[in-house]
């Protein structure tokens, strides 16, 4: 959620990561995100979640690459 909201809001994303326990905005606000960058129209909950644990899975590899780290990451702006 916290990338998503970010990316809706057209945020530069190139030196935020998460952080765990961090809380922001409201579960409805989290559901109503994830519904829209879901990509269906009236997902079901199994749909939401296999997109959200998708979405953290691939998160989690980009913010470990080395692509993204302050001495590379520099190089490859908005990448």
């Amino acid at each position: 959620y916290q990338y998503l909201s970010r990316y809706k809001k057209k945020k530069n994303l190139d030196h935020f990561a998460f952080v765990p326990g961090r809380i922001e905005g409201t579960e409805k606000e989290c559901l109503e995100c994830l519904m829209e960058f879901c990509g269906r129209s009236n997902p079901s909950w199994t749909e939401l979640s296999n997109f959200a644990h998708f979405l953290n899975l691939q998160l989690r590899k980009c913010e470990k690459s080395v692509f993204f780290s302050p001495v590379v990451g520099s190089e490859f702006s908005g990448f």
